[in-house]
């Protein structure tokens, strides 16, 4: 694996980071692996297109073959958009952008910063009330060339940090972490209740020796 490592990596800087999985696979750089190890094909990336395929036909030695379409057509670069009429702000396209082009917060309007947005289209799904399009990208590059050249490696470095943090995230630490969070509010959780039963309980005593005193009185 150690010696493969190089070779997928000069592969993966091939590639446009966009992280849309039309390929087939979860990111670019698994794509790039299985290139490497001989399991996919060349033709497997619609955004990288013509130029992306003859690159990696140079690279790795293969003949140059047409885009397979199962994977989608090449075409003008795309750009996600929010219509901000009808977001929700429930963040799920937040959590679905794979280079953190998606900014909001809960129950607010959401927004897209083109300048990052790789046009992978994975927050359109997602969305429960189909408020996001794609449209024609108006910022950025406007041809793949210097979209590989000048803003796949950002969109790399985006995607990583990304990674990253999720992974940090999921780590022992964090899950210890969110598990003490957890269980501190359901004990709080509990002892309200319990004391909510305590007051019911204490008020229905008081109620009870009420009774009793009227009860004492009038005999």
């Amino acid at each position: 694996m150690a010696d493969s490592e190089p070779a997928a990596g000069a592969i993966d800087a091939l590639l446009p980071q966009t992280q849309c999985r039309r390929c087939g696979y979860d990111a670019c750089r698994p794509y790039a692996e299985a290139l490497v190890r001989g399991e996919a094909g060349i033709n497997r990336c619609p955004p990288g297109g013509e130029i992306t395929i003859a690159a990696l036909a140079c690279a790795l030695g293969r003949p140059v073959v047409p885009l397979d379409p199962a994977c989608g057509a090449a075409g003008p670069r795309e750009t996600a958009r929010i219509v901000e009429s009808e977001c929700i702000g429930c963040t799920v396209c937040i959590r679905a952008c794979p280079v953190d082009a998606i900014i909001g917060a809960r129950k607010w309007m959401h927004a897209v910063l083109e300048s990052e947005c790789t046009g992978c289209g994975l927050c359109v799904e997602p969305c429960p009330v189909d408020c996001i399009v794609m449209v024609p990208a108006r910022a950025g590059p406007a041809t793949p060339e210097t979209w590989l050249a000048e803003r796949a490696p950002l969109a790399r470095r985006r995607f990583e940090r990304r990674c990253a943090r999720e992974s940090a995230l999921d780590s022992a630490p964090h899950r210890r972490e969110r598990a003490a969070r957890i269980d501190a509010t359901e004990s709080l959780r509990t002892r309200t209740l319990e004391q909510r039963r305590a007051d019911i309980a204490a008020a229905v005593a008081r109620a009870r020796a009420r009774k009793a005193r009227v009860a004492e009185r009038v005999r």
